[in-house]
């Protein structure tokens, strides 16, 4: 029997840095069904020294994948986002438009209504999503996944819930 074919994620910085600030980078590779890739604009958007690093390190040993817009059709489409989005926001919208991939970013407002009438809200992940997705996989408990969320609004990142026992319903494997 073959797996079933996974489900590609390109990633914006602000999920990346924000699953670098508690040390999940690694949930990337771990969560199954989904492959994340990182378009070549967002890993220049990742600038801090141990960041990129970090980025880089997983990239080499095959964790994420770079890719590129090479098409014309894309490289057009990049060149109209970007009039009203930043470049990583853009090549995420693109990537995901041409490849029919879904997107990881936590951007709102106009990004959101974007990918939204370009992909649909079902194919739109944040970083909550993720640890959701995580705690169902049996590869956080929910007092790790809260105890990452604390430290995430120390960085400013906040979450529109209180636990994840709320959203989760209490499922953990501890």
């Amino acid at each position: 029997m073959t797996d079933p074919p996974l489900t590609i994620v390109v990633s914006d910085a602000n999920v990346l840095i924000n699953l670098m600030h508690v040390a999940r980078l690694d949930l990337c590779t771990r969560l199954p069904g989904l492959e994340f890739v990182v378009p070549d604009h967002v890993r220049d958007e990742i600038t801090g020294a141990n960041q990129r690093s970090t980025l880089d390190r997983a990239v080499a040993e095959g964790h994420l994948r770079i890719a590129t817009i090479t098409d014309p059709d894309g490289i057009a489409l990049f060149a109209e986002l970007t009039r009203h989005l930043g470049r990583g926001e853009a090549a995420c919208l693109v990537l995901a438009v041409k490849n029919g991939w879904n997107v990881a970013s936590d951007e709102k407002r106009r990004f959101r209504r974007e990918a939204a009438s370009r992909i649909g809200d079902d194919r739109i992940i944040g970083t909550a999503d993720i640890f959701m997705v995580a705690i169902r996989a049996g590869l956080l408990t929910i007092d790790e996944a809260d105890a990452d969320k604390e430290e995430l609004e120390k960085q400013r990142f906040k979450m529109p819930f209180g636990s994840f026992r709320e959203v989760i319903g209490g499922a953990s494997r501890r």
